[in-house]
């Protein structure tokens, strides 16, 4: 998921403490519920689930990562995914094609009894369905908390937000907000903590990426690093085989972009990928909003409709309740 921006912006990744990240933070919606649906898993892979065999990963991710952002002063607002561009059908088919190859190879892992391939896997596999969406938002709004429908792509509208001052910056794992014009783009606040990664444990921590630097010191335009997205391979286009960042780069700065298309991929309307990336479908009809959590609500549902145990939710609500010097929902608006 995403553009391979990591080789050319890694240097411009910087380290942040969650103490200044305090205020309004555009949460990229569907990467955010990937996010939980891939880590939040037994180690054999199997997703948590209900009595009645219904996934519960997102809706455990939901909970206790947003009781951990109010703590932290963090205002989250999920902004959901709308109608596609139908040149990102492609990419869709070609998803749902790894998600099921993934889904087998899961199955096959757990048949010959080895857990971690099984647990690699069953991550790939993992995807966001209506039910997902649906019960997300759900719970979102018990908790008190804002939801934005974008008219396109969550990222984009994420992305707007920002630019309009309606939040301080997007929270993806994604590259793709910075080319949508993310200001600031803030990583693995979804997926901060202990991780295992290639069978070791690793520590993952946010960072920030501020756009303006990314272009300063690449010696760039917006739209030179859209090129070099394109170039690469997009959610709207196959990029160039064997062109990764880095050749991208020198593509762009020798200004090549326009001969290695029409020799590469003559197919690809690049200009129509571009132009989306610079003027994707948004909307400003949106309200923002945060309440005190439907404490009841949010017990009934995931206690009563999803076998939650009721002291950890109750648990995690408690720490909606902000400590000591800290402001609290109702008194943020």
């Amino acid at each position: 998921m995403g553009v391979a921006l990591r080789d050319i912006i890694a240097d411009y990744k910087t380290p942040v403490a969650w103490e200044a990240l305090a205020g309004i933070a555009a949460v990229d919606a569907h990467n955010a519920l990937y996010q939980f649906l891939s880590i939040i898993r037994q180690p054999d892979g199997t997703p948590l689930m209900d009595q009645r065999g219904r996934v519960t990963s997102h809706l455990s991710g939901i909970l206790f990562r947003t009781t951990n952002f109010i703590e932290k002063g963090i205002r989250p607002v999920f902004v959901f995914d709308g109608t596609p561009p139908e040149f990102k059908q492609a990419t869709i088919k070609q998803r749902r094609q790894i998600r099921a190859e993934a889904h087998a190879r899961w199955e096959e892992a757990l048949g010959r009894g080895e857990v971690a391939e099984a647990y690699k896997q069953a991550r790939s596999s993992s995807k966001v369905d209506d039910e997902v969406i649906s019960t997300s938002k759900t719970l979102i709004r018990l908790l008190g908390l804002p939801v934005v429908d974008a008219p396109s792509e969550g990222e984009a509208q994420a992305a707007a937000m920002v630019c309009q001052g309606d939040a301080r910056y997007v929270v993806s794992q994604d590259y793709d907000t910075l080319l949508f014009g993310a200001p600031l783009l803030v990583r693995n606040l979804t997926v901060s903590g202990k991780r295992k990664l290639h069978g070791r444990a690793i520590s993952v921590s946010p960072e920030r990426i501020i756009l303006s630097e990314i272009l300063k010191g690449l010696m760039l335009s917006r739209d030179d690093l859209i090129r070099i997205a394109i170039l690469i391979g997009t959610d709207f286009n196959a990029g160039v085989r064997g062109i990764g960042a880095k050749t991208a780069l020198k593509i762009i700065r020798k200004g090549d972009f326009e001969t290695t298309v029409r020799e590469k991929i003559p197919d690809i309307d690049t200009e129509a990928v571009m132009d989306f990336f610079r003027h994707p479908p948004v909307t400003s009809e949106y309200s923002l909003s945060w309440t005190e959590p439907d404490i009841d609500g949010v017990i009934r549902m995931l206690c009563e409709g999803y076998d939650f145990a009721p002291d950890r939710v109750e648990k995690a609500l408690g720490g909606m309740h902000v400590k000591k010097g800290q402001k609290t929902l109702d008194s943020w608006f």
